[in-house]
C-alpha cells in the first residue's frame, strides 16, 4: 500500500496556501492587464518595451561601441533588466492590503499571501524580460552569449531575495502609514546610483566603492554580470555579507507584515 501526503496537515497547508497564491496571482493579472489586447502577456513586453529604450538610448550615446571592452548592448540589458527586479517588485508590495480587504472574508486568505503573490508576479515578469531580450539578442548575433549561466542564476536569486524581502518591509510598513508609499518613490530614485546597475564597482572610486557595496543589490548585480561577460569584467561582492543582510531584512519584513496583519484583526 502507498502511503501518500495529503493526510498530513503540513502538506495540506502548503497546498491550500499554493491554490491561494496562485488564485490572487490570477486575479492580479486580470485587474491589471484585463482581457483585452495582449492580456497578461504585457507581464513581460512592459519591462521589456523599458529595457529596449534603455539599450537603444545607451546604444545611440555610445555610437555603437565597447566600453571597458564590454558590450553596450549586452551591458544595458544585464543593468536596466536588474533594476525592473526590486524597484517594480517594491514598489508593487506598497499598500497591497487595502485593495484586497474584501478577501479576507474567506477564511484561507491572510494578508501575507497579497504580498506574495504581487511578488512572484513581478519577479517573474522581470525574469521573463531579461530572458526573452537576452534571448533574443544573442540569437541576432548583437550580444555574446553568456559565459556561466549558474553563476548569473545564483547573482539573479540573491537580487529576488533582495527584493522580496524589502518588499515585505516596505510594504508592511506601508500598512501603518501612507508617508510610506509617498516616501518610498523618491527613495527608489535615489538608491538608483547605489544599485549597481549603471557603473561597476571597479569603475568606482575606493571609498565611494565601499559605500555601494553596503547595499545587497550592488553585490548580486557584480555576481550576475561576472557570469554574463567572465573575466572580462572585474567584479567585488561579498556573498555572505549580502545573505546575512537580505536574512535579516526577510526576518523584519515578514515580522512587520505579521504585526499589520494583527492591527487588521484588531480593527
Amino acid at each position: 500500500m502507498t502511503i501518500g501526503y495529503a493526510g498530513t496537515s503540513l502538506y495540506r497547508s502548503l497546498q491550500i496556501q499554493t491554490r491561494i497564491v496562485f488564485a490572487l496571482i490570477m486575479r492580479e493579472i486580470i485587474t491589471r492587464y484585463g482581457r483585452h489586447n495582449i492580456g497578461f502577456a504585457w507581464l513581460f513586453a512592459e519591462p521589456m518595451l523599458f529595457t529596449s529604450g534603455i539599450v537603444a538610448l545607451w546604444s545611440t550615446l555610445k555610437e555603437g561601441s565597447a566600453t571597458h571592452n564590454i558590450n553596450i548592448v549586452a551591458y544595458a540589458i544585464t543593468s536596466y533588466s536588474t533594476v525592473l527586479v526590486w524597484r517594480n517588485t517594491i514598489g508593487r508590495c506598497t499598500m497591497a492590503i487595502v485593495p484586497n480587504m474584501s478577501l479576507l472574508v474567506h477564511r484561507n486568505v491572510r494578508p501575507i499571501d497579497f504580498f506574495i503573490a504581487r511578488i512572484v508576479l513581478e519577479i517573474a515578469g522581470a525574469s521573463l524580460s531579461a530572458f526573452a531580450m537576452l534571448s533574443i539578442f544573442i540569437a541576432l548575433g548583437v550580444i555574446p552569449p553568456p559565459v556561466d549561466v549558474l553563476t548569473m542564476i545564483k547573482g539573479w536569486l540573491i537580487l529576488c531575495w533582495y527584493a522580496a524581502a524589502l518588499g515585505f518591509l516596505i510594504g508592511g510598513l506601508s500598512e501603518y502609514s501612507d508617508l510610506v508609499e509617498r516616501l518610498w518613490h523618491p527613495i527608489a530614485y535615489f538608491q538608483l546610483p547605489l544599485s549597481g546597475a549603471f557603473a561597476m564597482a571597479a569603475w568606482l572610486p575606493e571609498n565611494f566603492r565601499r559605500i555601494v557595496l553596503m547595499f545587497p543589490a550592488p553585490n548580486a548585480v557584480e555576481v550576475f554580470r561576472l557570469g554574463y561577460f567572465g573575466d572580462v569584467v572585474r567584479p567585488y561582492y561579498n556573498l555572505p555579507y549580502t545573505c546575512t543582510i537580505c536574512l535579516i531584512l526577510t526576518w523584519l519584513g515578514l515580522l512587520v507584515v505579521r504585526g499589520a496583519s494583527t492591527r487588521l484583526d484588531a480593527k
